[in-house]
């Protein structure tokens, strides 16, 4: 494919792509352009390349490299995130290219770690902008206005967070380059729209994948219901007894949460026949701890959780689903902490105050 499109009034829209890109990053604004008939140029680092995805869903050849593509045939550049960032980094003539689009007023725009590209090329400086929260400090070390919102718009500069802020992210480059009223897009900063289904249709998750991803967090937010009430039963000390039950009430909120979401979906709650098992193994286990095993072992199972929400959460382009993994994420980070707290001030402690108040009153969980 010729770089140079003079000639043609249609928008042009370049894709940066290396290995490691995260899919979807890449597939729904590729997939969204080519249906708003937007002409699109896949740019990578060299020709003779299959471009794969993080997840291995897509694979990928370039249509030009940005050694030799010129910013003044474009209308915008978009930069996904996943890995291929760092290796885009790294290229001189990638960040030299989307410097130039950036000098000329063309829309740029840059998703998840995308604006790791950004950084490199020191165009953020004074930019309110946001990205993936894992360079939030990096972005702001570069001069960065950090904010935490699906889409930020300053000037010819549009960035985005995560795979569940796509069909927003993407929606709002339409808009820009003025194709989303003609396509029936809702405005980006509409909370009543149904993102997931613009994410779907331009090769997002499917609701089956999402009910099936809400569906994880809910088994595994029973499991730890019943290990927490379990755990609380067991404990001896108060100050950990009660706060495995203001533990307990927070996994309740998530289970009506998750339930909700599937409900507003159209779909059912899914558990697992096997969970019985674990909970067996559970009881058994608890019949020989202390205190000190209890808290080791709910610490663990909380960090666990942590690690599981968080891959649901960078999977799954519902922006709903993603902002409920994200409290249900945000929630455990914080009971983990305060886990690890207790559990220090437990190993400093010869005598820790008993469950049972001297008055003899019965403590209800």
């Amino acid at each position: 494919m010729a770089l140079n499109n003079n000639s043609s009034s249609k928008k042009r829209v370049a894709i940066l792509i290396e290995n490691g890109v995260e899919d979807a990053e890449f597939l729904i604004p590729y997939n969204a352009f080519k249906m708003s008939e937007v002409e699109t140029v896949v740019l990578g680092s060299r020709m003779n390349e299959k471009y794969k995805g993080k997840q291995g869903k897509m694979t990928h050849s370039a249509d030009g490299t940005t050694t030799e593509a010129r910013p003044e045939d474009f209308d915008a550049v978009i930069i996904p995130g996943g890995m291929a960032p760092d290796k885009m980094r790294c290229n001189p003539n990638t960040v030299r290219f989307v410097q130039a689009m950036m000098e000329q007023g063309k829309w740029v725009a840059a998703v998840c770690h995308g604006p790791q590209v950004l950084i490199e090329g020191d165009l953020l400086r004074g930019k309110n902008a946001t990205g993936f929260v894992s360079i939030r400090k990096d972005m702001m070390n570069s001069g960065a206005i950090y904010l935490n919102k699906p889409v930020v718009i300053d000037g010819n500069l549009i960035t985005s967070r995560q795979p569940g802020d796509l069909a927003i992210f993407t929606t709002a480059i339409l808009h820009r380059l003025g194709l989303g009223k003609q396509a029936g897009l809702p405005d980006e900063n509409n909370n009543l729209a149904e993102w997931w289904k613009l994410a779907d249709a331009w090769g997002g998750s499917t609701k089956g994948e999402i009910a099936k991803a809400l569906n994880t967090a809910l088994a595994g937010e029973h499991y730890s219901l019943e290990a927490l009430e379990q755990y609380a039963e067991k404990a001896d000390y108060l100050k950990l007894k009660l706060l495995l039950k203001d533990f307990i009430a927070i996994k309740r909120r998530h289970i009506d949460q998750l339930e909700t979401r599937l409900q507003e979906l159209g779909e059912k709650p899914s558990l697992p026949s096997a969970m019985a098992e674990p909970y067996a193994k559970l009881k058994s286990w608890l019949q020989s701890s202390d205190d000190i095993a209890v808290t080791k072992r709910a610490l663990g199972d909380i960090q666990t959780g942590v690690v599981d929400v968080f891959n649901l959460r960078v999977q799954t382009t519902d922006p709903i689903s993603t902002a409920l993994f994200t409290e249900i994420e945000q929630h455990l980070a914080e009971q983990e902490q305060q886990l690890v707290e207790l559990y220090q001030t437990m190993l400093g402690s010869k005598s820790p105050e008993p469950a049972t108040p001297s008055t003899g009153a019965a403590i209800s969980l």
